[in-house]
């Protein structure tokens, strides 16, 4: 199917091809036959791609200061690698649709295929939308009306924000698209409207709508022209819906505004306030987010946790259908909005509008004749027709075809580019919305992407696949695997419980044949290769010491949810039991954890320290800290035996200390051993070696985690 993507990096609009999306749990699977193009957010993300390195770095101040901490900790060559990996990802445009449902994915309730339905669904022939941001379009409602729904949610969002009543006056500062929105929203309150702008157009369409308009580029005073339209008393309230990086429509907005009036932020402005205006009239200011309630909240958008109704009554589904029960009753009235339409193959013309500006109400018309794209498997899996060229594979790559489920960052910045450097044949991606997959096909050089995870086990030339999905999808996929008799290769965790890895155990057990590999990189760094072998020379126990600033995730983010991510001993920890375990080279005996105190719930796990005991008496301790400063190195480890010291800092430096002739070892940059790693993984398929690290270790590893985490909780419990 054809979808609008955007690159940050290169500033490119592409209609590219993409597989079909299927129908997740708690998503409705949409056919396209309207989208709106968001003139001001669109042209904003066009504008920031074009430009280059170094005003994309002016726009965005606070991830300068990010990359400069990464460069201290990291150094120059990775850094500027990841920078250029993240703008190069594709992102979709646009964010309101109409269309026909045409799947209903497990746990959805209310809607039927067939139905249509208005959705933040971004510019594709099918998109796959979570079921609290769809809402059923009313008969009497066009599509390409209903186009405008969650767009039109926006300004509802903050025109409820404003608090209108019945007889107020409300100023409306710049007449775009979501202004004019916000004038027929504001008058079906029931108030006088007063529209501003430097557009005469604009102005002339604002009257057209109901309001008195404020034409800025005739030279007219807006506080003045305020005052006249509230008969000297003030605004009671102001929608500033403008995108300027000036101060001046806040300035005159407190300035037109009575006493104890509100202003509602819904665009983006300057942000100099000047205290007095605001002061001595004692003004509200508030900035509108988004849609409404649940905008941003994982739980809600993604996971389908409606807000009760009787405590939140607008939600951001509860105003996208506000918005289209205002069309079906003619208070809201997108035909004179819309200044241009495109069928939906000559989408990137009306970007090239865009950008020319005069531009309002752009709306793309979706084909409605012809074969549902989603209706055969063939849509969702694309050939790749112009790959990117591969280098000559190694001899020891020979008969290595791999494919990858998964194609999110970590996947495309660091495991495919030290995959490709083996030589391996790259057959066949997936991924859940088909972009990214289609974004690395074409980057890495694979034959298909698609969005079936059938496609990659069913695929007979595949012998490998990389797992590399969300932590609750690991075990799924790799007993899959293993019964599909294919090697696979899973980043960590290996799996997120005790009863998953016994049915991995048992799966493992009945398919000995394929290799098993856990993604436990550092164990292949290159300092922590030299340290196990300078430490295996020493016979007696070892006393290691790991510390972790892991730095601080937010407790929405999806790895801090038992559930989905494990949590961050169990997403991450793994890690460093690994290693410990690979530096020691005997099995653990026993676990103990302890939390910071002080924070109830469970993200205590991210300030944890725990002891690892081993077989042969040695002792490894993890201090995981998530409160620490980022300028600091995030991994230091620390190694103490027969009087002697090493020292790994970051993966970038070896310190020895009493070592006979060795005082230590730099590396030009860091290496956390993921090329070594995936040079190993191919190596081992084409040859048909066993993986260094057994299956066995891998388990024991992982029920290590486990019980460290179990741990943890209990220590919670204790204070």
């Amino acid at each position: 199917m054809k979808q609008i993507l955007q690159n940050l990096g290169s500033g490119e609009t592409l209609l590219a091809d993409v597989p079909c999306p299927g129908a997740r749990p708690g998503h409705l699977l949409v056919r396209s036959r309207a989208s709106v193009v968001s003139i001001g957010t669109e042209r904003m993300l066009i504008d920031f791609g074009k430009a280059s390195l170094l005003d994309k770095a002016r726009q965005q101040p606070e991830k300068v200061r990010q990359v400069i901490e990464k460069v201290r900790t990291d150094g120059l060559r990775p850094t500027l690698q990841a920078v250029r990996a993240k703008l190069d990802q594709p992102i979709p445009l646009g964010y309101s649709n109409a269309g026909v449902v045409l799947e209903v994915g497990a746990g959805v309730e209310g809607f039927a295929v067939g139905d249509r339905v208005a959705s933040n669904g971004p510019h594709a022939e099918v998109v796959c939308v979570p079921r609290n941001l769809c809402a059923r379009i009313p008969v009497g409602v066009a599509d390409d009306a209903a186009a405008f729904a969650v767009v039109g949610a926006i300004g509802l969002q903050g025109s409820r924000l404003a608090a209108p009543t019945l007889g107020e006056s409300v100023a409306v500062v710049g007449l775009g698209l979501i202004g004019l929105l916000c004038v027929q929203i504001v008058r079906a309150h029931g108030c006088r409207v007063l529209g501003v702008d430097f557009d005469a157009g604009r102005c002339a369409l604002a009257r057209e709508l109901g309001a008195e308009s404020v034409d800025l580029s005739a030279g007219v005073d807006p506080v003045s022209a305020a005052t006249t339209f509230t008969r000297g008393r003030g605004m009671d309230a102001v929608l500033l819906t403008v995108a300027t990086k000036s101060s001046d429509p806040v300035r005159q907005a407190a300035l037109m505004s009575r006493k104890r009036g509100r202003i509602v932020l819904i665009g983006v402005v300057g942000l100099e306030l000047n205290r007095a205006d605001f002061y001595e009239k004692e003004l509200s200011f508030q900035v509108s987010c988004s849609y409404g309630p649940g905008r941003y909240d994982p739980a809600y958008e993604q996971g389908g946790h409606d807000y009760p109704y009787g405590f939140v009554r607008w939600t951001e589904q509860r105003n996208i259908e506000a918005v289209l029960d205002l069309m079906e009753r003619g208070a809201l009235d997108t035909a004179p909005l819309v200044t241009h339409r495109f069928p939906f193959d000559r989408a990137l013309e009306a970007y090239g509008r865009v950008g020319a500006g005069g531009a309002l109400g752009v709306v793309l018309e979706h084909p409605q004749a012809g074969p549902d794209p989603a209706c055969t498997a063939r849509a969702r899996s694309v050939a790749v027709t112009a790959p990117a060229r591969r280098p000559r594979a190694p001899r020891a790559a020979a008969g290595a075809a791999v494919g990858v489920i998964g194609a999110g960052g970590f996947t495309t910045q660091v495991l495919l580019p030290a995959l490709k450097e083996t030589g391996a044949s790259l057959r066949v991606i997936a991924s859940s919305t088909g972009v990214s997959a289609a974004h690395a096909a074409r980057k890495f050089g694979f034959e298909r992407c698609t969005t079936e995870v059938e496609a990659v086990l069913g695929d007979g030339g595949v012998d490998l696949v990389l797992v590399t999905t969300r932590h609750d999808t690991h075990a799924r996929f790799v007993r899959a695997t293993l019964e599909a008799g294919k090697n696979v290769y899973v980043e960590k965790p290996m799996c997120l419980t005790p009863d998953e890895l016994a049915d991995l155990e048992g799966a493992r057990a009945s398919h000995p044949g394929p290799l098993v590999a856990v993604g436990f990189n550092r164990r292949f760094a290159p300092l922590a290769v030299r340290m196990r072998d300078m430490l295996a020379a020493v016979r007696e126990p070892k006393t290691l010491i790991m510390t972790v600033n892991a730095g601080a995730i937010p407790p929405e983010h999806w790895t801090q949810d038992p559930a989905v991510g494990g949590g961050r001993v169990v997403g991450e920890g793994c890690h460093f039991v690994d290693l410990l375990r690979f530096l020691v080279g005997a099995p653990i005996a026993g676990v103990q954890a302890a939390t910071v105190g002080c924070q109830a719930g469970p993200l205590r796990d991210d300030r944890a320290t725990f002891t690892i005991r081993f077989e042969d008496g040695s002792l490894g301790t993890v201090h995981y800290f998530a409160n620490g400063s980022k300028a600091f190195p995030k991994e230091r480890l620390e190694a103490f035996c027969a009087g002697r010291v090493l020292q790994i800092d970051n993966y970038r430096a070896l310190a020895g200390y009493g070592w006979p002739r060795f005082r230590g070892a730099r590396l030009r940059s860091q290496d956390k051993g993921h090329r070594a790693e995936m040079a190993a993984l191919v190596a081992a398929v084409a040859g048909g070696r066993p993986w260094p690290t057994p299956f066995a270790e891998a388990a024991e590893v992982t029920r290590a985690t486990f019980e460290i985490a179990r741990a943890a909780r209990a220590s919670w419990a204790d204070d």
